[in-house]
C-alpha cells in the first residue's frame, strides 16, 4: 500500500472479498472497467481491438492503477483472463490541498481524515473545490482513490474579456476555475460565470 495511504478509514464490516468473483477476459477491457491485474485493482482508460496478420487478436489498451495513479499501456491476448474489481463506493469529503497532498475527511465524522497524492489521482485534482462530496473507491475495505462526477459546476475565477468582434464570430479564451483549473472557454464567458466541465476530457461543456 503506498505511503499515502497510511491510516485511511475502512469503509465497514462488508468485505469486497466476499462478494462472488467475477472473471473476465481480454474482450471485456473496455473504458471504464475496473479489474484485478497482477493483484491490484486497475481502471481501464483506453481500449481498442487490433487484429495483426497471422497474429491473435490483441486488445491494446491503457490502464490506471488506482492504488497509485500510474498509467501503463498494455497489450492483452486471448487466453489473458483477469477478476473482476468488486469495487464498493463510500462518500467522502474533500477539504484542501497542502504540498501536494490532496486532503479528505469521512462525511459522518470529519475527524477521520486523510490524504492522496496528487499522482494517485491525476487529473481530477484540478477539477475539485473544498467541500465537494466524491465517491470514494474501496478496496479491501480501504478507501484507496475517489471518482469525480463525469460533469461539476465551477466559477469562473479570472478571465479576460472577449473583444466584441471576436465575440461574433467564435473563439475560446483561457479561464481560470475557482479550483485552479486552466481550461479553453468561449469568449462570452466572464468572471463570476459557473460553468459545467466535462472532467473526463477537462472540456468546457456549458453556461450555466
Amino acid at each position: 500500500m503506498p505511503q499515502a495511504q497510511r491510516g485511511l478509514p475502512t469503509a465497514g464490516k462488508k468485505s469486497v472479498c466476499q462478494a462472488k468473483k467475477q472473471m473476465l477476459t481480454h474482450t471485456d477491457l473496455k473504458k471504464g472497467v475496473q479489474f484485478i491485474f497482477e493483484g491490484q485493482p486497475w481502471e481501464v482508460l483506453q481500449a481498442q481491438l487490433l487484429k495483426m496478420a497471422q497474429r491473435r487478436p490483441v486488445i491494446q489498451s491503457k490502464i490506471r492503477n488506482l492504488l497509485d495513479g500510474r498509467v501503463q499501456e498494455k497489450n492483452f491476448q486471448q487466453g489473458d483472463v483477469f477478476e473482476e474489481a468488486n469495487l464498493e463506493k463510500h462518500d467522502i469529503k474533500y477539504l484542501y490541498q497542502s504540498k501536494g497532498q490532496y486532503w479528505f475527511c469521512e462525511i459522518n465524522d470529519p475527524s477521520k481524515r486523510f490524504f492522496f497524492t496528487e499522482a494517485q489521482i491525476g487529473d481530477q485534482a484540478k477539477f475539485l473545490k473544498p467541500n465537494e462530496i466524491v465517491t470514494g473507491i474501496v478496496f479491501e475495505e480501504k478507501i484507496i482513490n475517489f471518482d469525480l462526477p463525469i460533469k461539476v459546476q465551477l466559477k469562473v475565477k479570472e478571465s479576460a474579456p472577449g473583444v466584441k468582434g471576436d465575440r461574433a464570430q467564435g473563439g475560446t479564451k483561457e479561464a481560470t476555475l475557482e479550483s485552479g483549473a486552466v481550461i479553453q472557454v468561449p469568449l462570452f464567458i466572464e468572471e463570476g460565470d459557473t460553468i459545467e466541465i466535462n472532467t473526463e476530457t477537462g472540456e468546457y461543456v456549458k453556461r450555466v
